[in-house]
Parts: structure tokens; C-alpha cells; sequence
């Protein structure tokens, strides 16, 4: 047999079977996609997933919307798109450690932000207000609604056709709102996969916003000593890496973080799988309690430090004041459109009769960037 004859799609189902854990999610027992598409020779099923998010145009949305920062606040702070490839790469580390299916985690991990609205969290939670009345908005209901229906670039279907595994991961926070497609079921637990994606974004969303929390002296040194978890891992740090500049401190303190909160996860995560007995990831979603998930005593030290950003920087009075721009922009933007429909392009107002007026336009507002809002509020409030 030549060495360059290529892998195929049943090669790597069959390497899936021999490598993966007993509760993780074999790609070739997927339960499929809404609409029904051909396999690819070489490609698995949750292999296809991630490439069709990667490529989507949501994806590259997510370079010029707001992680906690604006962009023109810093060049070098994290957006919802360095925020997501973060995710990515400590789902993908975690996964492998313990022997689950990487491109299914890291599916998930990529795609769970896609829904976010411009301005971070903030937008989303002016745009919940606003969708009060109209059946609510949250940004995994519009990450399902992205992938299902807004992308548009297959024929037969709208949406990127994913399969049911990665769209169970995208739905963390439940589903009791109506969709127009089938939604996965409703189980005790999601797969082992969906919960290392979650975690991952926890542990990456913690670490960086920290980070530009400092670079950005909206937070101070000082004050973090109160926390032990930085305390304990700046120490160690400093210890492992001896007379270096305050910057490379830094820094080696955010990847001690990072490293020590992943191979928590990994070993709790582990300690529990073997105890749970689980066989398969349909056993998986049936238990009670999360498997993946770090200890007990890391975990309570990791949530402290999360409260203290909740206070320190999400709360600080610059942020805030960030904030409040959103709520003006993304009200005057609902108001202008819901006033006058030829404000809009006419592929949002084709959908009024589809999907309703206003859940058209919390789509076009959702699927923004910051700098494309601020420029339709300009020409909106511009207009004679």
C-alpha cells in the first residue's frame, strides 16, 4: 500500500473508535443534520462543522465586535474574535487530554459567540429589553438562529445545515423560546464535548479580560493581591521564572493561570468520568451534575477571582460609560428601523412576513459590528 494514499472519512471514524473515551461523541454516530447531505470522503461530520463556522460571514463579523473593550480603546485587546479562537484552542487542548472528540469541542467553542451583538454584553442586554414584547433575545437563541437561518450560502436550506451535536453545544442556557426548525431535545446534561467548550470559554474569558484589565490600568496590581488564586499563581510565577521585567511577569502569571486552571479541568474532569462509569454519550447526557468541570477547591478559588472582575472591571466606571454608548446607539438603531422600514436593506424587509418585523430587525441590529452601527446610527440620525 502507497504511504500518500489519502485518509479517508471511514480511516478517521474508525481511528475515533479505538482513541475516544467511552462517553465521548463518535462522529460517525452523529444524529445527523436537519437536512440530510451527502458524506464528504475525508472529512468527518463535526470536521465539516467547524469549517463551515470558520468560513461563515458571521465569523469574520466577530473580528469588529466588542469583547469587553472597543477596538479603538487598544489595539491589543481582545475581541469577540481573538476571544473565540482562545476558546478554540483550550477546548481542542482539553479534549484531547481526555480522549473526546477535539473538532466536535472545538466546533462548539467557535461557534458559541456568533449571535453576540455588537458592544459586548451590553448591546445584548439593551436589545433583550427592546425584544420584550416581541419574544426576548439572548445571544445563544441568535447563535442558533445564525447558523440555522441568517447564513446564507448553501441551496436547498438555510443556515449551515449543522448537525445535531454541535447545535446541543451552541444551546448551553436551554430552549424555551420558539425556533422555527427542530431543536436538539432537552437532556439532563449536554455531551462531554458541549461541556469542555463551555468551560474553556469560562477559563478564556476570565484570563484575557484580566489581562486587559491590567494592560489597560483599569485594574490594579494591588488589589489583585487580595485575590488568592492570582496571589498564589503570581507567586509561583515569579519563583519559576526569577529577575525578569514587570511586562514578562505579567505575562507568565497569565499563562501559569491558564495552565493551572486547564490541568485542573483536565484531571478533576478525569477523576470524575472514571467514577461516573459512563459508557457512552447518550449515558453522558442522562447523569446528574456535570462531569467536566474543574475541583471543588480550584473551582471556589476561580470564582472568586471572576466576582472580583465582575466588581473591578466590568463594573468600573469607564466600561460602564462604554456601555451606555451601546444603549444609545442600539436604541436609536430599533427605533429608526422599526419607524421607517426603508431605512433597511431590502433582504431584512423581505423577512418581516417570515420571521416578524421586529425579530427581522434585532437580527440586522445582532448581526452588526460596533464600527457598522455607529455608522448607521450617523447616517440614521443624519437623514433630513
Amino acid at each position: 500500500m502507497s504511504a500518500h494514499l489519502p485518509r479517508s472519512r471511514q480511516d478517521y471514524e474508525a481511528e475515533e473508535d479505538e482513541r475516544l473515551a467511552p462517553g465521548a461523541t463518535r462522529s460517525a454516530r452523529s444524529r445527523g443534520r436537519i437536512f440530510p447531505e451527502p458524506e464528504h470522503p475525508y472529512r468527518t461530520a463535526f470536521q465539516r462543522d467547524r469549517d463551515r463556522i470558520v468560513h461563515c460571514r458571521a465569523f469574520r463579523r466577530l473580528e469588529y465586535k466588542t469583547q469587553v473593550f472597543v477596538p479603538h480603546e487598544g489595539d491589543h485587546h481582545r475581541n469577540r474574535l481573538t476571544h473565540t479562537l482562545e476558546a478554540g484552542q483550550l477546548s481542542r487542548t482539553t479534549a484531547r487530554a481526555l480522549r473526546l472528540n477535539e473538532e466536535l469541542a472545538e466546533a462548539i467553542a467557535l461557534a458559541h459567540d456568533l449571535g453576540h451583538t455588537p458592544f459586548g454584553h451590553a448591546g445584548e442586554r439593551v436589545l433583550a429589553e427592546l425584544m420584550k414584547a416581541h419574544g426576548d433575545f439572548d445571544h445563544n437563541r441568535q447563535t442558533l438562529r445564525v447558523v440555522d437561518l441568517l447564513e446564507d450560502q448553501y441551496p436547498g436550506f438555510r443556515g449551515l445545515n449543522l448537525t445535531y451535536e454541535t447545535s446541543e453545544g451552541i444551546l448551553k442556557h436551554g430552549r424555551h423560546w420558539e425556533h422555527p426548525l427542530p431543536v436538539p431535545d432537552a437532556t439532563l446534561q449536554p455531551s462531554l464535548e458541549a461541556q469542555v467548550a463551555d468551560c474553556a470559554d469560562e477559563i478564556a474569558y476570565t484570563n484575557h479580560d484580566l489581562d486587559d484589565g491590567l494592560r489597560s490600568e483599569l485594574l490594579q496590581l494591588g488589589d489583585l493581591e487580595g485575590v488568592a488564586l492570582w496571589r498564589e499563581t503570581r507567586r509561583a510565577a515569579s519563583e519559576r521564572v526569577g529577575a525578569v521585567s514587570d511586562r514578562v511577569l505579567h505575562a507568565q502569571t497569565i499563562v501559569a493561570l491558564i495552565d493551572r486552571l486547564v490541568t485542573d479541568l483536565i484531571e478533576a474532569s478525569a477523576w470524575r468520568l472514571d467514577a461516573s462509569g459512563v459508557g457512552s454519550a447518550d449515558e453522558v447526557r442522562s447523569t446528574q451534575g456535570r462531569l467536566v468541570a474543574l475541583s471543588s477547591d480550584l473551582g471556589g478559588e476561580f470564582a472568586d477571582l471572576k466576582r472580583f472582575l465582575s466588581e473591578n472591571l466590568y463594573h468600573h466606571r469607564e466600561v460602564v460609560a462604554s456601555n451606555q454608548r451601546a444603549v444609545e446607539v442600539i436604541s436609536a438603531l430599533f427605533e429608526g428601523y422599526s419607524g421607517d422600514a426603508d431605512l433597511l436593506p431590502e433582504h431584512v424587509r423581505a423577512r418581516f412576513d417570515v420571521d416578524g418585523r421586529a425579530r427581522a430587525i434585532a437580527d440586522y441590529i445582532a448581526g452588526m459590528t460596533d464600527r457598522f452601527a455607529l455608522t448607521e446610527c450617523q447616517r440614521i440620525a443624519g437623514r433630513p
